[in-house]
């Protein structure tokens, strides 16, 4: 049996509204994360202003400080949801079917409200990069049903830890 590998996680909020007395949803991710064992590195809230959240990702990336970031907030559809563009502005590689998997998740929770979702994820500099709605129950069922199997060592088939060590294996020496 594999043992368990513990991440460093970093969490943060996309929201014009939301601080730290009444961040539900970061609340939820902090909980899950720390509760399966990993170590939370730093946890933020953020406006929905596009390169102040890229700038953020940009910096826990370069940090080595951080192996997976999960942000909450701003994926829906309305103006201010910026929070899918500016991961997408940081992504070296988008992992397309993160979006699709929630969407499934979410549809036996939501049914077709499941469609204004835009979860995201992707990999830049050897991190993960998460995109989960704002809601508590988004936050769940991302946790739930996805990340926590995805981000334990001792899932099999396959899960994100294993393949960590390769994340960036195009930089090295030939």
């Amino acid at each position: 049996m594999r043992e368990f590998i513990p991440v460093r996680i970093a969490v943060l909020t996309v929201s014009d509204s939301r601080e730290a007395a009444d961040d539900r949803s970061g609340d939820v991710l902090v909980g899950r994360i720390q509760e399966a064992g990993h170590e939370l590195v730093e946890r933020k809230i953020l406006r929905d202003e596009r390169a102040e959240i890229a700038d953020q990702l940009r910096a826990w990336v370069a940090s080595g400080d951080v192996d997976v970031i999960i942000s909450t907030g701003g994926t829906g559809l309305t103006g201010r949801d910026v929070t899918v563009e500016a991961h997408r502005d940081v992504y070296e590689k988008e992992i397309d079917a993160f979006g699709t998997v929630f969407t499934i998740v979410s549809m036996k929770k939501i049914g077709t409200s499941a469609v204004q979702s835009r979860a995201t994820a992707g990999v830049a500099g050897g991190c993960y990069l998460f995109a989960l709605p704002g809601s508590p129950g988004a936050c769940k069922d991302g946790w739930d049903e996805i990340l926590v199997h995805q981000l334990d060592y001792r899932h099999k088939p396959c899960n994100f830890v294993e393949i960590m060590p390769r994340l960036e294996e195009h930089k090295r020496r030939k």
